[in-house]
């Protein structure tokens, strides 16, 4: 009877709608049939013979993946029908009344490869499906089993990147847009153009069932250095054939141009963006993730869980070696379990896109269990040292004289500082810095570095100096404005002190590349009695600062204080955030589905000087077609004025979404805003 089975399109349109929006990816579009793997889905089929008995009708059915599809390889099965689905394995079974039309329910193990699957029904029908991970699926090694986190991880079109500091941690709009027309194919396209996919594809295939093959792939597409990759690293101010990292509002324009030009990277990335793009890619493909921010993190080039810093006799950093602190980095967390690690590293894993140092060869990091971080644990697979450095490394100043000669000073620099997260479910910032790592001083945190022979801080004395130093600022810096900052010196000895003050500003970007001088203070003679306090201001003008500073709006204070009795020396290091203006977004008329809408985007000139060539651009899933909207002001906005424009979009799904503005001109760069809308039905 097989030749007796058909299937028209018409019904695969209603098919997919039904099966997608149950699989929930109807957001992904119901033109084509979008699957999770462990959860059956129903076809409709036509008997051309008239009506169908069970028992009657046999049907061999085949479903294969890959350009070499095999049985063994998971990438191949054949199956016919029996009387109930098995979820352990493919199976198929009939769910409907005996009649002409026949439900077929098919389902796929909870460990079938992820991609794009041919389906043969017998001689006839042939349906091609995409099949995603399912964290829904209680067997699926992705299953995470709360709704709320569910809707936050993979469903969340949009969410929050932590830049700044960690004094002032600065939220920044993200469209993630994972469900937006063409970026699942250009997912998929991520996995097709990998080089182990290129050597091998039948092998890389098979590979697909497993999210921590997948989730090492993904950290290595996404940047472009050993492969056709998605994004270009830049980390200087020289942006020429490309645009500026902070330019971007959301991964959907970056995979989007990287599909539509022959997968040339797109230029230019830098950490945040990203992890940004691996955060899309990995719920698109159903791998709960979050972006993650380290503050004060560090990059330990030699392993050796320790960065050397060298300052000059200002006080200023002198690049010697390859050891950084970033003033914050970021990485995704996937979530799954880890079947090939001994139990207990379950449950969310660091992956990191940006490109920083090799791992068996090639630029990729992780993933590797929070919980081996946190205990020390670094044999495990992958990448556990360099991780385990960015929030534990040690970090030991030296001062380089002009003579040549070096001396260690006394600094306190902590890394791995208010490591966040989006909260699930609201805007707020979570600290999540205890699964990373256990109290400072606690007996647990000496056994994980016993464990990673961390010696330098299990050697680590309080030194209790007599002289201490410390920078104040006021709690809100905006650009545009001068202000104080202030270095605070105590005497805690019990004899009087001579000193000297070197008190330092420089313009620095994020990743500590270290700019122009913003302001300066040599002091001689700072005398102080036992137990006197004494606060020196360095003035910050805009006037100084205002063409130095990188994109990144931050400033590097060091003061450095010379003993000269005892020839110690002490430095201080604080990075201030300069604070962008607000940018007001106001919407006008209630906001529903297919309903044209309109936005009032207002932003007050802070600077003293007028701006030109100002620029909004906007976009959001499902509320601007997937597009980005660009609107210029063809007048100058002077001092105090407002700049402003009107913005039109037909939200096209029901929902909290996010409008998501920049902001940009020729003195008032990338200044970011966004607005939650709520669109009815």
């Amino acid at each position: 009877y097989t030749e007796d089975w058909t299937d028209t399109p018409k019904e695969q349109t209603g098919t997919c709608e039904f099966n997608n929006t149950d699989h929930r990816t109807e957001l992904n579009g119901v033109e084509r049939l979008i699957v999770r793997r462990g959860q059956s889905f129903t076809i409709n089929l036509h008997l051309r013979s008239g009506v169908y008995q069970p028992g009657g009708s046999a049907l061999d059915l085949t479903v294969e993946t890959g350009p070499q599809p095999s049985d063994q390889y998971g990438t191949q099965a054949s199956f016919g029908l029996t009387d109930q689905i098995d979820t352990s394995r493919w199976s198929a079974a009939i769910t409907s009344p005996p009649g002409n039309m026949v439900s077929l329910s098919i389902c796929s193990p909870p460990d079938a490869p992820i991609g794009r699957w041919r389906l043969t029904l017998g001689q006839g029908g042939r349906v091609d499906f995409v099949l995603l991970y399912n964290p829904w699926c209680s067997g699926d090694v992705v299953y995470m089993d709360s709704e709320e986190k569910l809707r936050e991880y993979i469903l969340a079109q949009d969410g929050i990147i932590y830049r700044g500091g960690w004094k002032y941690p600065i939220p920044t709009p993200w469209n993630y847009g994972q469900f937006e027309d063409g970026i699942l194919n250009a997912c998929l396209r991520i996995l097709d153009m990998n080089p182990k996919c290129l050597r091998n594809p039948g092998k890389d295939a098979s590979g697909r069932r497993n999210p921590i093959y997948v989730s090492r792939v993904l950290s290595a597409m996404v940047n472009c250095n050993d492969d056709k990759g998605v994004l270009q690293g830049r980390w200087t101010d020289d942006y020429d054939g490309g645009v500026s990292p902070l330019s971007w509002k959301g991964s959907v324009e970056i995979l989007r141009n990287w599909d539509t030009n022959a997968c040339q990277p797109v230029r230019f990335g830098q950490c945040w963006v990203f992890a940004a793009v691996a955060c899309s890619v990995s719920r698109a493909l159903g791998i709960p993730c979050r972006l993650v921010t380290n503050y004060n993190s560090a990059h330990d080039t030699n392993s050796n869980l320790v960065i050397e810093r060298y300052v000059d006799e200002n006080g200023q950093l002198v690049q010697k070696s390859r050891d950084m602190i970033w003033n914050y980095h970021c990485w995704v967390e996937n979530w799954m379990t880890r079947p090939d690690l001994k139990p207990g590293f379950d449950g969310w894993q660091v992956m990191d896109p940006t490109p920083q140092e090799k791992s068996e060869g090639v630029y990729c990091c992780g993933p590797i269990p929070l919980k081996a971080i946190k205990e020390g644990e670094l044999t495990d697979k992958y990448d556990a040292p360099f991780v385990f450095a960015e929030v534990n490394a040690d970090v030991h100043t030296f001062m380089k004289r002009k003579d040549g000669s070096t001396k260690k000073i006394i600094s306190s620099v902590h890394v791995g500082l208010k490591i966040s997260t989006k909260s699930v479910g609201s805007d707020r910032r979570e600290d999540i810095t205890h699964l990373y790592k256990y109290p400072e001083g606690s007996d647990e945190e000496r056994e994980a570095f016993t464990k990673a022979n961390h010696q330098n801080k299990l050697l680590q004395q309080q030194d209790n100096a007599g002289l201490l130093i410390v920078i104040k600022v006021s709690t809100e810096m905006r650009k545009g404005c001068d202000f104080d900052v202030f270095a605070v010196i105590t005497n805690n000895t019990p004899n009087e002190k001579k000193c000297r003050l070197v008190f330092g500003s420089r313009a620095v970007s994020y990743n500590g590349i270290l700019g122009e001088n913003c302001g300066f203070k040599d002091l001689l003679n700072v005398q102080l009695a036992p137990g006197e306090e004494k606060r020196v201001a360095l003035r910050m003008n805009y006037s100084k600062y205002a063409e130095n500073l990188t994109e990144d709006n931050l400033i590097r204070l060091a003061a450095l204080l010379l003993d000269y009795g005892t020839q110690e020396a002490y430095l201080a290091v604080r990075n201030v955030v300069l604070v962008n203006p607000e940018i007001k977004v106001r919407i006008l008329g209630e906001p529903k589905e297919n309903r044209k809408l309109a936005a009032e985007i207002t932003l007050q000139n802070p600077l003293p000087v007028p701006l030109q060539n100002c620029c909004f651009t906007v976009e959001g899933s499902n509320l601007t077609g997937g597009q980005v909207i660009t609107e210029r002001l063809n007048s100058t906005v002077e001092p105090g004025q407002d700049a402003k424009v009107k913005i039109y979009f037909t939200p096209t799904h029901s929902g909290l979404r996010k409008l998501v503005v920049d902001f940009d001109s020729n003195k008032l760069c990338h200044v970011k805003g966004y607005r939650n809308v709520i669109i009815g039905k």
